[in-house]
């Protein structure tokens, strides 16, 4: 039998609803390997996790660590028998120093008072020893996003975490920052800590990992070396099929500027200038792809463009009309569709059926509602209608969009922004989070309607997704265009990337280019 330092054995998560997350799923780990975990939204790896980490408990089933049986009520007792976890949304407090971050809870005292200089001295002693440079006296607000993460596994690290789990650890990284991330977690598993590696980017799991373990509809379907399976392997066993995810593109037939940027600058409240002077136009029939790493601008840009913040400096225009005045319902009368990035807070109403959230930006229209009355029977047949044609998992129209996996959401807020024909698509990381079959299906749609004449500004961290839809590319970068580029034949990531990092701009007339 194998020496394992840890074992979950016939774990099942049965919620009070007779949902089943987890099924009789068995989960191991070697000392001192990067083991990958993978599966569509919904097999049921984010409970696994949560299981591990204290945050769930099971149902069923034990867990062995170091041989002996153990339950945690906690993330603090998981994290107590050394176990850390990194979670995809990073938890630090921004106005924090990096030393402070790292410190947090076991800050170092001088008398009464924090001692900030052990603190730093702390700090620096354990980024030398494990390789992950960081500032500790920088303020983490200032930090690119590449050394936040840095910052959480070092917090994880200086709890004594020996089995340390990262879920979507690459999301938000340019190439260059997953190529030294990747550095650094060979560097880990050398000193012997053990890596769990949850992501849906096939190439980067058979890159870094040992061994994978698959989970499809709450079970584990097996566990592999990594040296003995191909990709299209790998992505057959997520599905449980062969499935083709090549998007047929054909030559972009360019209309009107449909989505015009002027000018656009934003102060934010701590008197940083997060954008300046931006200036580009989306025409019909393309998908205009914004490249950047996470912090650069994107998210402003995406709120002034969606009234979720106010224009001061410039001014944005759909179809040739300043939205400076215009509500958010006069903006969605425009055939205007938004796929927001965070569907949670955004995106879905949890609590309302997939029927309802269907709908939800079309309530005030004639479509479903006649006399200030429902027609309840026409909204439950378009739900029905999209639920076919999106492949949405679920058991009806009547469900409650907050009981579906994160791909399912992610589908349910696509085929609402989709399906009533936009002529402007703003699409904010589309398919972060969600597995390949998901994206897929969202790619699919995205290209209907810009084949169709639709504008589509697409804004994504997802280098791979923003080559593959793209007919023109700019990249963000401190709040700047600083780069152009007009056709994405011979352009790939590493390129993409170092405009990303800064480290390469192109030239003002290059940039101009962008106005459309």
């Amino acid at each position: 039998m194998e020496d394992f330092i840890l074992e979950m054995k016939h774990i099942s998560k049965i919620y009070g609803n007779g949902i089943a997350a987890n099924r009789d799923v068995d989960f191991n780990l070697k000392k001192g390997e990067i083991h990958a975990l993978v599966g569509e939204n919904g097999a049921g790896k984010s409970t696994l996790m949560k299981i591990l980490f204290g945050m769930e408990p099971p149902s069923s089933g034990e867990i062995l660590l170091r041989g002996e049986p153990v339950r945690f009520s906690s993330s603090k007792e998981a994290i107590a028998h050394g176990i850390g976890m990194v979670h995809q949304h990073f938890m630090l407090v921004e106005s924090f120093t990096a030393a402070q971050n790292i410190i947090l809870g076991m800050e170092p005292k001088k008398g009464m008072f924090v001692n900030e200089a052990e603190a730093v001295r702390f700090t620096r002693e354990i980024s030398k020893k494990y390789n992950l440079e960081v500032d500790a006296e920088a303020v983490t607000r200032t930090l690119p996003v590449g050394v936040k993460q840095k910052i959480e596994i070092l917090k994880a690290l200086a709890r004594g975490a020996e089995i340390l789990i990262l879920d979507e650890p690459t999301a938000v990284l340019a190439p260059q920052e997953t190529d030294q991330l990747f550095d650094e977690l060979i560097h880990l598993k050398e000193q012997g800590h053990t890596i769990v590696f949850i992501s849906h980017k096939i190439p980067e799991i058979k890159r870094i990992s040992d061994r994978i373990t698959v989970m499809r509809a709450s079970r584990s379907v097996g566990c592999y070396e990594t040296k003995d399976v191909t990709e299209q392997q790998i992505s057959s066993l997520i599905m449980g099929c062969e499935m083709d995810t090549t998007i047929v593109k054909t030559a972009p037939k360019p209309g009107d500027i449909r989505i015009q940027v002027e000018g656009l600058s934003y102060t934010d409240r701590n008197q940083v200038r997060v954008l300046k002077d931006l200036s580009f136009g989306v025409r019909g029939g393309m998908i205009f792809g914004i490249a950047g790493v996470q912090g650069n601008g994107q998210v402003e840009l995406i709120d002034l463009m969606t009234k979720k913040r106010a224009i001061r400096e410039g001014d944005i225009l759909l179809n040739g009309k300043s939205v400076k005045k215009l509500s958010i319902q006069e903006i969605r009368n425009m055939q205007f569709g938004y796929v927001p990035e965070d569907r949670m807070d955004q995106g879905i109403a949890g609590q309302e059926s997939i029927a309802e959230n269907m709908v939800s930006n079309r309530y005030a229209t004639g479509e479903f509602c006649r006399r200030g009355l429902l027609n309840y029977k026409k909204i439950q047949e378009f739900a029905d209608k999209n639920i076919g044609e999106y492949e949405i998992r679920c058991s009806g129209n009547r469900q409650n969009v907050g009981m579906l996996s994160g791909g399912n959401m992610q589908k349910v807020v696509v085929a609402r922004e989709c399906s009533h024909e936009p002529e402007v698509l703003i699409a904010e990381q589309p398919t972060r989070g969600v597995d390949i079959g998901a994206a897929h299906i969202i790619h699919k749609k995205i290209m209907e309607l810009r084949d169709r004449g639709c504008a589509v500004l697409l804004v994504s961290a997802d280098l791979n997704e923003a080559l593959k839809l793209s007919d023109v590319v700019a990249v963000m970068y401190e709040g700047e265009i600083v780069a152009y580029f007009d056709s994405t034949e011979g352009l790939n990531e590493e390129t993409l990337g170092l405009y990303m990092l800064g480290l390469k701009r192109h030239s003002e007339e290059q940039i101009r280019r962008a106005r459309g």
